[in-house]
């Protein structure tokens, strides 16, 4: 390890030999990327990304995404500030629950959702009753991806409010402003760049969700067939458009990601 000097500060540099797992990881990341680029059926790419099918897919990947999204910050806002701001018997228990989405295969959370909101579901037997049906729908879709992704904002969230500590919000509060006051005009700010991380993963998350969508919600063509449902369907008969879609769905994820990256970036300036 090395170091250097200046004045009275000491700027320590991490140990050469980092670099080279860091390198084999790198690789390893972005060899699987170049391998799809060169698969490309380049002079075909348009036709194959803007067929109807694929379209689409898009969309409706876009849009549940999005919808997803939204009810994840909604949820999952206060969800962070219950584990990150109170201490109550069993909440070791409850962030557990709250994050077991994070190592669940995709699959069983897809299981799980057809036992909750199917036609014979915990709750699905009810609200069948009242006419609404939710499994093998587009909110099936919806459902799914908030269930994978909704952990993802709660944990960026988390961390953003544990490591802005308490101090500004105190001091408000001893000025006498209102609980809710407080949060809107001092805690949300305070934490806002973790919001948009956390809101950015759960997006990108909800976008490659396929396990859950596709027991929980089916393949219907402009329904329940988001992109990656259609990458898979592509891949058994035509390999050449499963990677060009593939291709596409890498591109949109970095975009978004890029996007909010620059935004933070920003902000912080």
């Amino acid at each position: 390890m090395t170091s250097a000097r200046r004045g009275n500060d000491v700027r320590v540099e991490i140990p050469a030999w980092v670099f080279v797992p860091a390198a084999i990881g790198a690789l390893f990341v972005v060899a699987p990327l170049v391998a799809i680029i060169l698969k490309i059926d380049w002079p075909n790419f348009v036709p194959l990304i803007t067929s109807d099918a694929s379209k689409s897919a898009l969309l409706l990947s876009l849009k549940t995404a999005a919808t997803s999204t939204c009810l994840c910050v909604v949820f999952g806002v206060p969800m962070a500030l219950v584990l990150a701001r109170t201490d109550f018997p069993g909440l070791s228990v409850l962030r557990a629950l709250v994050l077991l989405p994070l190592v669940l295969p995709p699959v069983v959370g897809g299981i799980a959702l057809l036992y909750t909101f199917g036609r014979l579901g915990l709750l699905g037997e009810y609200l069948d009753a009242w006419g609404i049906g939710i499994a093998f729908s587009t909110t099936a879709v919806v459902l799914a991806q908030t269930f994978v992704s909704l952990p993802f904002l709660v944990v960026s969230l988390e961390g953003a409010l544990r490591s802005s500590g308490r101090d500004f919000e105190t001091v408000a509060a001893t000025l006498g402003a209102r609980p809710t006051t407080v949060l809107r005009r001092v805690t949300v700010p305070l934490v806002l760049p973790g919001l948009v991380s956390g809101a950015v993963l759960a997006f990108a998350r909800a976008l490659g969700e396929f396990g859950a969508t596709l027991t929980f919600a089916g393949s219907l063509q402009g329904v329940t067939r988001t992109l990656p449902l259609e990458i898979y369907l592509q891949r058994e008969t035509d390999a050449d458009a499963a990677v060009a879609l593939s291709l596409l769905l890498i591109a949109v994820a970095a975009v978004i990601v890029l996007a909010a990256r620059g935004r933070r970036l920003a902000g912080a300036l």
